[in-house]
């Protein structure tokens, strides 16, 4: 499967139009953002999990990242709730799922091979920095390495944004509102832009929470089936 598969495109989705999709596992659904591959695939998604449910024990051959948006995500090395940033890098293995339910926009097969660096942020216990550089503007940094840069950008009412992409970015909304283009965004909205881009953005009348990640598009390849 390929879906929005070429990079150099602008790509705007919002993940609340999008119908949910069943996966191999009952009472766990998706909504598709991007994808290069079956079930071992290069692919961002929002991921529902039912009460109750859960995937079997597996291995992220190429990494996974993903930020909890709703609920509480389960697995062996403890419960996540809503605000949790996580990275399990390639190798890394447990067994995901969530007693009282939970969504989670994931992000599968994108890390350097040879990370094997482990993250977990509760972000609602680390302060927001003000940016010097943008008025308006409070950064959580979440991660950073050669590769690329994710962090948290909490926008105040109105406050217009600059974002230099010269390796491309994404932006996903988490709280509030914002236009960039002709396009608003509302949570769940994404936005991919490619190399040597730009996103001119202006936040809405009750501000925005974003999650941001840069520097990452030169590095895009499909998985390996494992």
């Amino acid at each position: 499967m390929e879906l929005n598969s070429d990079f150099t495109k602008r790509v705007v989705l919002h993940g609340e139009q999008l119908p949910w999709q069943p996966s191999p596992m009952a009472g766990v659904e998706r909504r598709m953002l991007d994808r290069i591959g079956e079930e071992v695939a290069r692919a961002t998604s929002i991921v529902r999990y039912a009460p109750h449910s859960k995937f079997s024990s597996h291995i992220h051959g190429g990494g996974e990242e993903f930020i909890v948006l709703e609920g509480v995500f389960q697995d062996e090395q403890g419960n996540y709730p809503a605000g949790s940033y996580i990275r399990n890098p390639p190798q890394s293995n447990h067994t995901p799922g969530s007693e009282p339910g939970c969504t989670i926009f994931v992000k599968l097969w994108q890390f350097d091979l040879q990370d094997r660096t482990s993250v977990r942020i509760d972000v609602h216990q680390m302060s927001a920095i003000s940016d010097p550089q943008r008025p308006g503007v409070l950064v959580t940094p979440l991660f950073k390495d050669k590769r690329e840069e994710v962090r948290i950008e909490e926008w105040q009412t109105d406050t217009e944004v600059v974002i230099d992409a010269p390796n491309g970015a994404e932006l996903f909304v988490l709280e509030g509102s914002i236009s960039e283009g002709k396009d608003n965004f509302h949570p769940q909205s994404w936005l991919r832009v490619p190399i040597n881009s730009q996103i001119v953005a202006k936040a809405g009348a009750n501000g925005a929470k974003v999650w941001l990640k840069t520097g990452h598009l030169p590095f895009v390849s499909a998985p390996k089936a494992t």
